[in-house]
């Protein structure tokens, strides 16, 4: 390309990247974006939310297949291999692939493909796959270079049954027995999708409880129903050390515990995408788990250079990066259009699915705050009978005094996508922040949103 001096680098295409240099572009910048893979769409889109999800989607097809009486008169029940299961998240990933790349295309936005390096603080070093070096100049640039698994060095990753959430994409088999490390967001999500697939699950969490920043009748409700479904849960545990055999994967626990299983999937904990990019030449330093500290406004310590995404940390949601990313991009702008991103609804597609967001039940009792609940269990939900969807629940907490709404938590069916109700009548200033506003309007019957009409009139019952 003939221009190499631009306004805006950014470093990485995934949420993050691609909602930083749309943005930047949207604002009047010339925007270049540098991505290492050879397609867009970054972590994101090839190995962990759009592959995990849609594996999930079609392992809870496959349950519902095999598990409603009214299928039997089609056919008998199905099982599926891992492998065949992944072919349709492939599809997915192409499409989004295609769809990131029109997004930017439509922007004008310049790509190139290659390892981005800073050979100072205003120089961008490329090396494409051909051996190909070009440097850009930029007044700013924007890392959005995301994460990838933690791997503790006395695990051997290249043994063929040792896996991480990045490399079980490409599993091959289905295996009879596997053992997940690691029982936050990403353990729990793929306990679901295996033991839906017939296969046994021994889960296990270094803490006392699963997701433990979940309100705790939420994170109960998930141990009950993922052991409901076979997983075995196995708490306050700790590995000693992990041994790959010719058959398998046996792994030791300090409590004198030893498992062995066809495979071994390592979800403990991730790390910042900030190795080999030259961070040392302009004197920035990750923490150690390779993320960059920022500011409210998205900057390192440098003060025209900004991080967002994964590979700042907190939350590590898709949905935040986005918004960090265009918020990153609007300060490098000198504009009003940003945010620091720091209310950011949780979505767990385990199954059934989590959704929550404000205050949890530990959280308001420590802080001394006069709350009531209102529920609605899905069972009772006209919607969720005639869906066959009836595990779940929709809580609200709210201030018994105001009515102020004070969190939702959602466990269930679709939870993820009614959260989003609550959190716009939470969002809402002042007195429209009310439980009220739920029995004063008319929501479609039957939907699962009823639901907030249902738990707004529980309630209110409860108050004296």
């Amino acid at each position: 390309m003939g221009v190499t001096n631009y306004d805006v680098v950014v470093l990485g295409s995934g949420p993050a990247g691609e909602g930083a240099a749309i943005n930047a572009r949207k604002l009047g910048k010339r925007v270049a974006l540098i991505e290492q893979q050879q397609q867009l769409g970054g972590n994101c889109t090839h190995w962990g939310t759009i592959p995990s999800k849609a594996l999930r989607h079609a392992v809870k097809e496959i349950i519902s297949f095999n598990t409603k009486p009214m299928f039997r008169e089609i056919g008998e029940p199905r099982w599926f291999s891992f492998h065949n299961v992944l072919k349709n998240a492939e599809k997915v990933i192409a499409k989004q692939v295609k769809s990131r790349t029109q997004y930017l295309a439509r922007n004008r936005i310049d790509i190139f493909f290659g390892r981005a390096s800073f050979v100072n603080e205003n120089t961008i070093e490329v090396l494409d796959r051909n051996g190909t070096v070009q440097h850009l100049e930029t007044k700013q640039t924007i890392i959005a270079t995301g994460s990838r698994p933690y791997r503790p060095a006395d695990i051997d990753f290249s043994h063929p049954r040792i896996y991480d959430s990045d490399t079980i994409l490409s599993l091959k088999h289905t295996p009879r027995r596997i053992v997940i490390y690691g029982a936050g967001v990403i353990g729990c999500e793929y306990a679901s999708i295996f033991s839906g697939l017939g296969v046994k699950v021994d889960l296990i969490n270094t803490r006392d409880k699963l997701l433990s920043f979940l309100d705790e009748e939420i994170s109960d409700a998930l141990s009950y129903h993922l052991r409901h479904i076979g997983v075995v849960i196995w708490n306050n545990e700790e590995y000693e050390k992990v041994e790959g055999v010719d058959d398998g994967v046996i792994i030791h626990l300090g409590s004198g515990k030893r498992f062995k299983a066809d495979a071994l999937l390592w979800a403990n904990g991730r790390t910042g995408n900030t190795q080999g990019m030259g961070l040392e030449n302009i004197g920035l330093m990750p923490n150690s788990r390779g993320q960059l500290d920022v500011n409210e406004h998205y900057q390192t310590v440098l003060e025209h250079i900004y991080a967002a995404g994964d590979v700042i940390g907190w939350p590590s949601l898709a949905s935040a990066a986005f918004d960090q990313g265009r918020s990153a991009a609007g300060n490098a702008a000198s504009t009003e259009q940003w945010r620091f991103v720091n209310d950011v609804p949780t979505g767990i597609y385990t199954i059934p699915e989590i959704s929550s967001i404000g205050m949890t039940e530990q959280e308001l009792t420590s802080a001394k705050i006069p709350y009531e609940i209102g529920q609605a269990y899905f069972e009772a939900m006209a919607r969720a009978q005639i869906s066959n969807e009836t595990v779940g629940m929709l809580k609200i907490l709210f201030h018994r005094e105001t009515l102020e709404i004070l969190g939702i938590h959602c466990f269930g069916d679709q939870a993820s996508e009614i959260v989003h109700i609550g959190q716009a009548i939470m969002s809402q200033k002042g007195e429209a922040n009310s439980l009220r506003y739920f029995v004063n309007t008319t929501f479609n019957y039957p939907t699962m949103a009823e639901a907030y009409r249902v738990a707004a009139l529980d309630g209110l019952n409860r108050l004296f």
